[in-house]
């Protein structure tokens, strides 16, 4: 059995901090979760290469790094309350938890969400809510958000998550390119008054689709 514990040392020293990811609070909570427990079995023995990995209905947990960067640009303050839209394996959620008082992720595919609730018990996550729906839509009753993070490939910002950002927060959202071919600008949105957001571009990433009514 290979030892998790220095191979997730060795993934935030020699994939994160060498990268550029220089949040110690972030560095500090990839180094407390166990990634291993977020991926399929047969996969465990890749838990801390650096590349995505598929957890089964057509979804992924996406490369460490991204998770990183997407975690860092949402600037996460320990009294913030975050909205996720794309649980998926669970692990970007478990990530969140420990930088802020409360995260809210919303889960389309119903086995997924059920299994990561039973997980996050498990493993004693218990500051993260998790819904089964459309997150195209947001979390309307929960709302307002200090920072929205979107894991999954839309056409453009869904509108009502925009209107759950409180001002000043930030959302961070992989946004389909012009020339489409599988990829994704990584946006971040700082909305710094209503309806008035400042963008900043990350780079390109590759996400599965969001789907929801919301999303094109």
């Amino acid at each position: 059995m290979k030892d998790f514990g220095l191979l997730r040392q060795q993934m935030v020293d020699e994939d994160l901090r060498k990268r550029g990811i220089t949040n110690e609070r972030v560095l500090s909570a990839f180094l407390k979760v166990p990634r291993e427990e977020f991926i399929p079995d047969e996969l465990k023995e890749e838990a801390y290469a650096d590349y995505p990995l598929p957890i089964g209905q057509g979804q992924t947990i996406s490369q460490p790094f991204v998770v990183a960067l997407m975690t860092e640009a949402l600037e996460v303050k320990a009294d913030d309350r975050i909205l996720e839209v794309g649980t998926g394996s669970g692990y970007q959620a478990a990530i969140l938890s420990l930088l802020c008082k409360e995260v809210f992720t919303i889960e389309r595919i119903e086995s997924l969400g059920k299994a990561v609730q039973e997980k996050f018990k498990r493993l004693g996550f218990f500051n993260i809510k998790v819904k089964i729906g459309d997150g195209s839509l947001g979390w309307k009753d929960r709302a307002q958000f200090d920072g929205i993070m979107v894991t999954a490939a839309a056409a453009k910002v869904p509108p009502a998550l925009k209107e759950q950002l409180r001002i000043g927060g930030r959302l961070v959202i992989p946004v389909n390119t012009k020339a489409g071919l599988g990829h994704q600008d990584l946006l971040v949105l700082a909305k710094n008054k209503k309806n008035n957001f400042i963008k900043e571009n990350l780079g390109v990433v590759a996400f599965v689709p969001l789907i929801g009514q919301k999303d094109h």
